[in-house]
This record gives C-alpha cells, sequence and structure tokens, in this order.
C-alpha cells in the first residue's frame, strides 16, 4: 500500500465519521427542510465549487451567492461554509492526488503544517490586525505573480517556470513555516488557495502541486472545523446539505478542465487568480 492510497483512506474514514456526525443533526432538525431557494442553492454550490477546483476559492464567491439570493442567513454563514464545502474539498483533494507525482513527504509535512497552524497558530494570528495581514498577503500576490508573468514570458532574471515536485533543505522548511501560518489565518477567514499556490510558485515547484498540496491542508481542517459548527447548531442545515451535493458535483466538473489543461495555460489562471485574490485582500482590508 502506498503513501497516496494511505492518505486517501485517512481521509476518507476522517470525512465519513464528519459526515455521520452531520447527518445526526441534520435527521434531528428535519423540520428545516422545508421552503424554497433549493435550486439557487444548489447552483451556487455547484458554481462556487466549480471555481474552488480552480483555485480561487469558494468562501467570498459563497458569501456573495447567499448575499444576492438572499437563500442563508448573515449570522450562520461561517458555519455554512466550513460545513456545506467541506465534503467537496475532500473530493477536490482526494482527485487531485493523482494530478501529479509529487513527493510524499513534502506533500504530507506541508498538510500537517497546516493544520497544526490552525489550531496552535490561530492563537497568535487572532491578536494581529486582520487588515494588515490582508494588505500584505495582497501585495505579495500581485509581486509573485508578477514573478510568475515575467518566468513564462522570459523576462528578467526569474529563470524558468518551477518543475520540482518536492522541496528540501530550507526551501521545505519555509515551506512548512508559512503554510503553517496559511492554516492558521484560515480560522480568521482569509483564503489558503491563493497564497499557498503563490508559494509553490515561489518555491520552484512544478504548480500543479498545489492542487494537492492546498486541498489537502483545507480538507483535513474543514471536518474539524466544522464538527464544532454542528455541536453549537450555529449553521443552516438546508443551505449545507444543498452547498455540498452542488459542489460535488461542481468539482467533478473542474477536475477534468484542470487535469488536462496544458502547463502553460494553468499557470497563466494561476496568475489571474491570484491577481483577482489580491484584489479582494485589499477590498476587505479597506472594509476593516
Amino acid at each position: 500500500m502506498n503513501a497516496t492510497t494511505i492518505l486517501r483512506i485517512i481521509i476518507i474514514v476522517y470525512t465519513a465519521i464528519f459526515a455521520v456526525y452531520w447527518i445526526k443533526d441534520c435527521v434531528a432538525h428535519k423540520e428545516e427542510f422545508t421552503g424554497k431557494k433549493v435550486i439557487p442553492l444548489f447552483i451556487i454550490g455547484a458554481i462556487t465549487n466549480f471555481l474552488d477546483t480552480l483555485g480561487i476559492g469558494s468562501f467570498a464567491t459563497t458569501q456573495a451567492g447567499f448575499k444576492f439570493t438572499k437563500s442563508s442567513p448573515d449570522e450562520t454563514m461561517p458555519g455554512t461554509l466550513n460545513i456545506g464545502d467541506a465534503i467537496p474539498v475532500v473530493t477536490e483533494f482526494v482527485l487531485f492526488l493523482t494530478l501529479i507525482e509529487m513527493d510524499t513527504l513534502t506533500l504530507v509535512l506541508l498538510i500537517i503544517a497546516a493544520v497544526v497552524g490552525s489550531y496552535i497558530g490561530a492563537g497568535i494570528v487572532s491578536k494581529m490586525p486582520v487588515k494588515q495581514i490582508r494588505i500584505a498577503l495582497g501585495a505579495a500576490l500581485i509581486a509573485l505573480a508578477i514573478i510568475m508573468g515575467c518566468r513564462l514570458l522570459s523576462v528578467g532574471p526569474f529563470g524558468a517556470v518551477g518543475t520540482a515536485t518536492g522541496l528540501t533543505g530550507i526551501k521545505l522548511v519555509i515551506g512548512i513555516v508559512v503554510n503553517f501560518f496559511l492554516g492558521a489565518f484560515m480560522t480568521i477567514g482569509v483564503g489558503l488557495y491563493a497564497p499557498c499556490m503563490a508559494m509553490i510558485g515561489a518555491l520552484g515547484m512544478n504548480i500543479q502541486a498545489a492542487f494537492p498540496v492546498m486541498m489537502g491542508s483545507c480538507a483535513f481542517l474543514m471536518p474539524a472545523c466544522g464538527i464544532k459548527f454542528i455541536r453549537e447548531g450555529k449553521y443552516d442545515r438546508k443551505a449545507s446539505v444543498l452547498l455540498t451535493v452542488g459542489g460535488v458535483i461542481g468539482v467533478l466538473i473542474a477536475y477534468f478542465l484542470v487535469k488536462s489543461m496544458p502547463m502553460t495555460v494553468l499557470t497563466w489562471v494561476v496568475i489571474v487568480v491570484m491577481i483577482y485574490t489580491a484584489i479582494t485582500f485589499f477590498r476587505d482590508a479597506s472594509k476593516s
């Protein structure tokens, strides 16, 4: 049994425990599964998780969808997002494990760093000004997007696009530290996907390696957060179920699209995602 199979078994069992806990809670509150808004919620789940699979993330787009359709209340939005998007993200991770032959040790250490960061680092990061964090991440993403673009166009001293599938030495240490903080940032609402993509590119790795890393990090984080929200009852049960059903379909569609993309096209998509995410960081910082 290879490492990829072991990782798949662990995440599937881990998610099954979460799913059983979640289903029992939904059955106990089946009276909430009435009324309209079924189709809008399903469509929101499909579209946002399609975009999530491309690396754009799903939290901000889902919030926008909820607002536009008035389909889920603001006060339960954090719990709804973490629970409703958990299984789609796990689906992404299971699928994208085979997208690229990546060094197992690098993948496991980066995932562990993000998970540990979400628990230990949360206490540190929560005391940092969110506005400054968003501005710094936005500026970093813009700078890294420019560097990646220069690599693709062979402009300046940046060299070729990275091809490595693993990290060693100081680069591995940097990757672990950065993903630790990215895991911690998730606890205050800062998405992990685009910054993780930027880190992978900056460290000279094949950009496809970002997909199992960022999806694995979130796949192990979100069910744990979800169980906490289920215990507190602070989530929209109907919305979370429809997000999950639509989300898994969106992930499957996007998976075949991303898997078939040429590397140059995929890298340009990543650059666009990074710029878009940087703009959202600046926008959110201005509102803080």
